[in-house]
């Protein structure tokens, strides 16, 4: 409710209702038409609050910050995502393909093909 909410923050409801008329605040609403505030609510009005209240930004500024910080939570997820795909990809590799041998530091000797090649040696000698 928005009584309580403007209460709890110290803040005159109107404040809140000009908070929602600008887009900053989106709280769902009640059978009855009463303001819900979810947790995700109060924490983007507490957010809300500091760049008001502590350094001093306008609400047009309040507005592009929040923007900003959906925007880059959103590109951390997408980041979180690709570095995951990618993750997933190098392992899937390793399984699949056989070492490049060319390409190593130290060289690799193939064992199982020295094995079989001197099997078929004492085969035919």
């Amino acid at each position: 409710m928005i009584s309580s909410v403007a209460e709890q923050y110290a803040i005159h409801p109107q404040t809140l209702r000009l908070y929602e008329r600008e887009g900053l605040l989106r709280p769902s609403r009640s059978d009855g038409n009463t303001r819900l505030y979810t947790d995700g609510d109060l924490e983007r009005l507490e957010v809300i609050l500091h760049l008001t209240r502590e350094l001093g930004v306008n609400l047009a500024g309040v507005e592009i910050i929040l923007n900003m910080r959906e925007k880059m939570a959103e590109m951390q997820a997408q980041i979180e995502e690709f570095v995951a795909t990618l993750n997933r990809e190098l392992v899937a590799r390793r399984r699949t393909a056989p070492p490049d041998t060319k390409q190593s530091l130290v060289p690799v000797i193939d064992y199982t093909q020295r094995a079989g090649s001197a099997q078929s040696r004492k085969a035919r000698g």
